[in-house]
This record gives C-alpha cells, sequence and structure tokens, in this order.
C-alpha cells in the first residue's frame, strides 16, 4: 500500500466517525502533503443548523489528529452538481415503525 492511501485510510478512520452525523457528505479540494504526512480537504454537507456548508479539514498523519480549519456557507445551487457524484459518506435510512406518525 503506498503513502497515499495508507493516509487517506487513516484520515477516513478519523473523518468518518465524526462526519457520519451530517451524512450525506461529500469531499472535495483534496490535497495530499506527503512531505508532511497529511491530508487537507474540504466536506460539504447540509449542516441541521446553518444550512449548506464547505467545511476545511486538515488531518495530520504524524499525529493522528483532525483539525476543523473553519467554514463557509454554501448556497443549494452551488451543491447541485456535487450531489450528482457518489458521496464520501452516504445518508443511512431507516424505516422504523411508527417513527413518522405512520
Amino acid at each position: 500500500m503506498d503513502l497515499k492511501q495508507l493516509l487517506r485510510n487513516k484520515r477516513d478512520a478519523k473523518a468518518i466517525p465524526h462526519l457520519e452525523q451530517y451524512a450525506p457528505v461529500w469531499i472535495v479540494d483534496e490535497v495530499i502533503l506527503l512531505e508532511d504526512e497529511a491530508i487537507q480537504f474540504s466536506a460539504i454537507f447540509q449542516h441541521p443548523q446553518y444550512g449548506w456548508v464547505n467545511r476545511r479539514y486538515r488531518y495530520d498523519g504524524f499525529n493522528n489528529v483532525l483539525y476543523h480549519k473553519g467554514q463557509l456557507a454554501t448556497s443549494e445551487a452551488a451543491v447541485l452538481d456535487i450531489q450528482e457524484q457518489d458521496p464520501y459518506i452516504a445518508a443511512t435510512i431507516s424505516n422504523v415503525p411508527n417513527a413518522y406518525g405512520g
């Protein structure tokens, strides 16, 4: 396994448990910094309070830490093309009896 894939796997182990609460989530603008053993990336998702956001992260592979680097509001129109792609984390839908009154 190459270093890029190893970094992605380690990033996923940290990022997925944090981001799955916002599913579906799409990753955009991923930059792998091999010399720093880090990945910078942006995740786009619909936040329950802020609407659609583009949130920046940096994963430090050496220290195994995921850093939140800020977020920007994003319009729903800007997200339409991204929604055509497969998400990084898909939404799980459960059909629990009586969940929605029926």
